[in-house]
């Protein structure tokens, strides 16, 4: 079976939404797409999720393009796994209005092939049907790559280890045990998961095993509510402009206490990670004082001594285990696993790929990549402008507290510089007025254009520390970095 169409976008999260979303105000309604997703319905990740997960960011910031929420809440409201799943679907609808969508959901991309101005496509499903595409372009808008969490494979027979992707934490069989609770891992999943814990059964015992600690965005000081919208908190564009100024590619240890002591909110003794994810000061009061005991390291096992069972740590330190308590593997989905490295645009500049191999617009802002990439795939300048791509998962393999520091501020902050002098400026600002993913939109008009204005008038003047810092850290590592070039591409690092 072949199917023909214009544009194929293999992905339906926020990435593949925001490609879709983006495609559409560039085809016209009779032009076609075909989206593919090997789940059995649009929302990407956060279909298999666990159920108990909140949109850690004002939930207006969270879409495809600049389509807005139906759900009636404040802004300031955290909407839940449903009610984010019920927006994509609606952004789903509202870009079918707008171009010929055909959804291939239960389908995995198999193989694609650039042959002159076509690209091949097969992808099958999962009951073994194959189906060929060919299409003008592609768009692999695999995104983080967020997979499930399984329970840890633990030795002791007397411990109870659940995954809160299989494991609702609020069910009756947590309910009805009284023995303590250990969560594995301190980042956003663990907040969630002590949160839920600690409000739904308070006075239970739970333990929080941190590894080197986390902190988080404070969601207080960069949304403020009301009317301090008017005069408090810094827009998220500047905070990331004043973090990479300060970022010269060897002082990221600095850079991330300052932005952390500035901006920042932790209940761990040490923070030595950070993946920007956000926390309000009252969550994380809540979760601080409803812990029993936070323990700064890794969990290895859980075994059954003669004496009882132990928790065993990875410094070698061992705590009591009660036997019949619960193991909560709460531990990072963010770079997981290996993936073969593939630029971000093909060398016939019509397969673009949204993954963590080549990143040009990293987190927090989800969808980023996809939706820029997608804007310079149908303006023709995809294959022109030397975007600077950083291999994230290689970064956070051999250097793994440093990958904020030197990609949220100046990777971006960089490309989208490139940008604004490659586009007439009336072209860069409806670009940039589609793009809902905008964090400074959570303050009124007035601030926002001051800070287009400040970034407009300094760019290119910055864009030189952006690089220099950027050329400093891949040195260091050994990090493969900067433009991509392809054979007979003219990009180079001096550029």
């Amino acid at each position: 079976m072949t199917e023909r169409c214009d544009t194929c976008i293999v992905g339906a999260g926020i990435s593949g939404l925001n490609a879709l979303f983006v495609a559409s105000q560039y085809l016209s309604r009779d032009q076609r797409v075909i989206l593919i997703d090997r789940r059995s319905r649009v929302g990407g990740m956060w279909v298999d999720t666990y159920d108990y997960v909140r949109l850690h960011q004002p939930h207006p910031f969270f879409t495809a393009g600049n389509i807005e929420w139906t759900l009636g809440k404040k802004r300031e409201y955290l909407a839940t796994k449903e009610e984010v799943l019920g927006h994509l679907h609606h952004c789903l609808e509202k870009i079918k209005q707008r171009v010929r969508v055909t959804e291939l959901f239960g389908y995995e991309l198999e193989d694609s092939e650039e042959v002159g101005e076509t690209v091949r496509i097969t992808c099958r499903s999962g009951e073994g049907r194959t189906i060929e595409i060919e299409a003008d372009r592609l768009i692999k808008a695999y995104g983080q790559r967020v997979d499930t969490n399984a329970p840890l494979e633990l030795s002791s027979k007397h411990a109870r280890s659940v995954s809160p992707d299989f494991f609702d934490v609020r069910e009756p069989e947590m309910r009805a045990s009284e023995t303590p609770v250990w969560i594995v891992g301190g980042g956003k999943t663990g907040m969630d998961t002590a949160h839920t814990l600690i409000t739904e059964q308070p006075g239970r015992e739970i333990n929080l095993l941190a590894g080197p600690g986390t902190f988080f965005m404070n969601r207080d000081r960069l949304f403020p509510g009301g009317a301090r919208r008017w005069y408090e908190g810094k827009l998220l564009s500047s905070v990331f402009r004043e973090t990479a100024l300060r970022f010269d590619g060897t002082n990221e240890t600095d850079v991330m206490n300052w932005f952390r002591d500035n901006y920042g909110v932790w209940l761990t003794p040490e923070t030595g990670n950070f993946l920007a994810a956000i926390l309000s000061e009252s969550e994380n009061e809540t979760i601080a004082t409803g812990l029993n005991e936070v323990v700064m390291d890794y969990l290895a096992d859980v075994v059954d001594r003669d004496s009882g069972v132990e928790v065993l740590l990875r410094s070698g330190d061992t705590l009591p285990f009660e036997p019949e308590s619960w193991v909560i593997n709460c531990t990072g989905s963010l770079f997981r696993g290996e993936h073969p490295y593939e630029p971000y645009v093909s060398a016939g500049g019509r397969i673009l790929s949204i993954q963590n191999r080549s990143v040009t617009f990293p987190f927090p802002a989800a969808g980023a990549n996809a939706y820029f990439l997608t804007h310079l795939l149908f303006l023709g300048k995809i294959t022109q402008i030397p975007l600077y791509a950083v291999d994230v998962e290689e970064f956070r393999r051999k250097a793994p507290q440093y990958v904020m520091a030197a990609g949220t501020g100046p990777l971006q902050l960089y490309n989208l510089s490139l940008i604004a002098e490659a586009l007439p400026a009336r072209q860069f600002m409806k670009v940039v007025s589609l793009y809902g993913l905008d964090f400074d939109r959570w303050f009124p008009l007035p601030r926002r254009l001051r800070a287009s204005a400040e970034f407009m008038l300094n760019h290119k003047r910055d864009r030189k520390h952006y690089k220099q810092a950027l050329d400093t850290v891949a040195e260091r590592f050994g990090i493969q970095t900067g433009p991509v070039v392809h054979a007979g591409s003219p990009f180079n690092h001096a550029q």
